[in-house]
């Protein structure tokens, strides 16, 4: 009886939604708008939003456009998340599966529907579903290039995005030696003008006329 219990609290934990994988991203993704919740099963974050977000994949099972799923951060997905670089838990990301953005709207069961709501679903490149104009003549104008031409294309933008990324650290480490600099320097002449009127004497000579006023009164 016990282990009946047991099994059947193991399946209502376990029986919502879809859980990606490596092995079945690309099946279950396939021409679909995602919303994917990053998590462990630890994390007390992703225990709080868990019954919200059950409801959202129970809701959205069987839509055609939108995949509603749980990527499983130290089971099964652990791959995935460290090709799309999660880092916290639980990290909520959306959009096309192959560029995925971060969510960081509330958490509760309301903010989550309304932003399903707003998703518009992506361009896809096989069908040409839900391609606009532009997104078509794209399609058109470079099917027809090899696989190499795609990943050059790739490597450039990483490079350029290396660069971009780089100069920014650059000038944040600069900032951190001025800002440094300004911090020690405003120190220094706050102790100058401090020295300049004596400030300890006086301060402490101030004090002393109090209690003595107070004591006369």
């Amino acid at each position: 009886m016990i282990r009946s219990i047991f099994t059947l609290v193991i399946i209502s934990t376990t029986a919502f939604g879809i859980e990606l994988t490596p092995s079945n991203w690309d099946e279950k993704t396939f021409g679909k708008t995602v919303f994917l919740k990053f998590f462990t099963p630890w994390c007390g974050h992703c225990k709080a939003m868990k019954p919200a977000w059950d409801k959202m994949m129970t809701k959205y099972e069987n839509s055609e456009d939108v995949l509603i799923a749980d990527v499983d951060c130290i089971g099964n997905g652990k791959m995935l998340c460290s090709k799309v670089g999660v880092q916290g838990f639980p990290t909520i990301k959306y959009g096309n599966p192959e560029h995925l953005d971060d969510y960081t709207g509330s958490r509760d069961l309301k903010a989550l529907e309304s932003f399903v709501l707003e998703l518009k679903p992506h361009c896809n490149v096989a069908t040409l579903k839900h391609c606009d104009k532009d997104q078509r003549a794209f399609i058109e104008a470079h099917m027809h290039k090899e696989q190499k031409h795609f990943e050059n294309v790739l490597g450039t933008e990483n490079e350029e995005r290396t660069r971009v990324e780089n100069i920014f650290k650059e000038e944040v480490r600069q900032l951190q030696e001025s800002y440094q600099t300004l911090s020690q320097e405003k120190e220094k002449n706050l102790r100058l003008i401090a020295d300049k009127h004596n400030l300890e004497m006086v301060k402490s000579l101030l004090n002393h006329k109090k209690k003595t006023t107070k004591n006369d009164l």
